[in-house]
C-alpha cells in the first residue's frame, strides 16, 4: 500500500505506508524503552501508565496511516509479541510488565520488524546475563539453572522452574527492560 503526497495540486512523492510507519514509530518507541527502562532498573517494574496508552496509540497510528492493513499489521504485532514472551512468563522466567511492554511495541513495528526486535531482544538479554552472572560471582549457577530450564522442559511443561522462576524470592533476578529497548532500537536499523 502505498500514500501519496500532493502540494500545490502535484504529487511530490509516492512513499510506501511501511516507511511512513516506520518512520513515525521510532521516537515514541525509543521514548518509551528509555522510560520503560529506567523505572525497570531502579523498580523492576514497567508500569501500565506507560505501556497502555503506548499500545493503544501505536494501534492508532498504523490505523490512520495504513487503513485496516495497517490495524491488522498492528494486532498481528501485538499477538506475536504477546505469545513470544508470554511463553517466558508462563514458565516464571518474566515478569508481565516485560511482556506487555514488547506486545505495545510490537502494535508500533508490526510483526516483521518484531522478528528482529526479538532477535536482537535475545542477543542483548543473553549478553546482559552473561556479564551480571561473571561480575555477581555465580555464572555456574547461571549455566546449571540455564541447562535445567532448557533440558527439564519436557518434565515440567509449561509450569514454572521451582527455584528460578520470578515468584521465588530466592532467585535472582536481571531488569529485561534493558533488552528489550536493544532489540527495538537496533530493530529499526535492521530495516533501514
Amino acid at each position: 500500500m502505498f500514500r501519496v503526497f500532493f502540494q500545490n495540486g502535484f504529487s511530490i512523492a509516492v512513499v510506501p505506508v511501511k516507511v511512513i510507519m516506520h518512520s513515525i514509530a521510532w521516537w515514541p518507541t525509543v521514548f518509551v524503552v528509555i522510560v520503560a527502562t529506567v523505572t525497570d532498573l531502579r523498580s523492576r517494574r514497567i508500569p501500565n501508565w506507560l505501556v497502555v496508552p503506548f499500545l493503544i496509540a501505536g494501534m492508532a497510528v498504523c490505523t490512520i496511516t495504513g487503513g485496516w492493513q495497517g490495524l491488522g499489521r498492528s494486532v498481528l504485532g501485538v499477538l506475536l509479541a504477546a505469545l513470544a514472551l508470554g511463553l517466558f512468563y508462563l514458565v516464571g522466567g518474566m515478569g508481565l510488565g516485560d511482556v506487555k511492554l514488547f506486545a505495545a511495541i510490537g502494535a508500533w513495528i508490526g510483526p516483521h520488524q518484531l522478528v528482529f526486535a526479538f532477535l536482537f531482544m535475545g542477543l542483548a538479554g543473553g549478553v546482559m546475563a552473561l556479564a551480571w552472572a561473571i561480575r555477581g560471582g555465580f555464572l555456574k549457577e547461571s549455566l546449571s539453572g540455564t541447562a535445567d530450564l532448557i533440558f527439564g522442559f519436557r518434565k515440567r511443561g509449561l509450569r514454572p522452574h521451582q527455584t528460578l522462576a520470578l515468584t521465588n524470592p530466592g532467585a535472582r533476578k536481571m531488569p529485561y527492560a534493558p533488552a528489550i529497548a536493544v532489540g527495538a532500537i537496533l530493530s529499526f536499523f535492521a530495516l533501514a
